[in-house]
C-alpha cells in the first residue's frame, strides 16, 4: 500500500517562531511540535555539514513513531566536488550518522548546482555509488576517512532496510529522455521541484516513489501556496497514490514562514 510523506524542509527557523511555534516553546521542542502535526521531515542540515551520531538519534528520539526523515545529500558531494570523485565523502556522509535513524530513514536527496549539466558517464558512475540498503550503506561508512572522529561515526545499523535516493537538477539539460531513462535504470527518483519557473519541472516517474520539493509558487523561497494550488497538489498526490507510488512532499518556501503552514494545510487535504 503506498503512503505519503508530507513536511518541511528543516524546521529551526526564527520567523516561525511565535507564528507557527507558540510563543514561549522551547527550541529543543520545534521538530517535536513540528513533527506531531506533519508526517514527515527533510534534514537539510546534513547538505551544510556533517551531523553527528548523537544528533540523528536525537532527532529519530523526538518525533513519533511513524515519522520519516528524508535526509539531504552533502554540498561537499554535490556542488564542490560535483560528483565525481566521491568515494571517501559518501562514506563520510553515511558514517557521518545517518544511519541512528533507523526505520525512520527514508530517502536521500541529492540537490544539484544549478550550473550542473547532464553528463551520462558522471551521473552513471555516481549512482553506482549510492548504497541500496542500509546494509550496503553501513559497509560504504566503514570506509570513511580520518576526517572524522570515531566519536562521530556510526557504521553499523539496527534494521536493514532499502535506502532510496531522489535527484534535483537544476539544469535544463536534465529535462530530456535520455536522462530520465538513465534515473529509471538506476531506480533513482527525479525530484518534482515548484519553483515559481527558476528551474524545470519534471513530472515523469523515474522510480517507484515521487519527491517534490515546493519552494514557492510565485516567489522563490517567499510565496505561499493558495487554497487553490494546495487542491491541485494534494489531487496530484491522490494520482500518484492510486498508481501505487509512494509520495514525499517537501515545503521549503521557508524565508516568510509559509512553509510549515502549507504542509500542515495539504496533510489535512490527504488525510480528509
Amino acid at each position: 500500500m503506498s503512503h505519503y510523506y508530507v513536511g518541511v524542509s528543516g524546521w529551526r527557523y526564527a520567523r516561525w517562531r511565535g507564528d507557527f511555534y507558540p510563543r514561549g516553546l522551547p527550541q529543543r521542542l520545534e521538530l517535536t511540535y513540528a513533527a506531531e502535526r506533519m508526517t514527515s521531515i527533510e534534514i537539510n542540515g546534513s547538505f551544510y555539514s556533517l551531523q553527528r551520531p548523537s544528533s540523528y538519534a536525537a532527532w529519530r528520539a523526538a518525533t513519533p513513531d511513524e515519522c520519516v526523515f528524508a535526509v539531504k545529500g552533502g554540498r561537499f558531494i554535490t556542488h564542490m566536488k560535483k560528483l565525481a570523485g566521491v568515494e571517501a565523502p559518501l562514506a563520510n556522509f553515511f558514517a557521518s550518522g545517518v544511519l541512528a535513524l533507523g526505520p525512520k530513514l527514508g530517502p536521500i536527496l541529492w540537490q544539484l548546482p544549478e550550473r550542473l549539466p547532464y553528463d551520462r558517464e558522471r551521473m552513471s558512475r555516481f549512482f553506482d555509488l549510492l548504497p541500496r540498503t542500509t546494509q550496503q550503506a553501513a559497509a560504504l561508512a566503514s570506509g570513511h576517512d580520518d576526517k572524522l572522529r570515531e566519536d562521530r561515526v556510526l557504521t553499523t545499523c539496527d534494521v536493514d532496510q532499502p535506502v532510496r535516493h531522489a535527484l534535483e537538477p537544476r539544469h535544463p539539460s536534465f529535462d530530456t529522455d535520455e536522462a530520465r531513462a538513465l534515473l529509471a535504470r538506476h531506480g533513482i527518483c527525479m525530484v518534482v521541484a515548484d519553483s515559481a519557473g527558476r528551474w524545470p519541472q519534471m513530472r515523469d516517474a523515474t522510480s517507484d516513489f515521487r519527491y517534490v520539493r515546493l519552494h514557492g509558487e510565485t516567489e522563490l523561497y517567499a510565496s505561499g501556496y493558495p487554497p487553490e494550488s494546495l487542491d491541485r497538489w494534494a489531487d496530484q498526490c491522490r494520482q500518484w497514490l492510486a498508481e501505487g507510488h509512494d509520495v514525499h512532499v517537501y515545503f521549503d518556501n521557508d524565508a516568510k514562514g509559509h512553509a510549515p503552514h502549507d504542509a500542515v494545510a495539504l496533510c489535512e487535504r490527504l488525510r480528509g
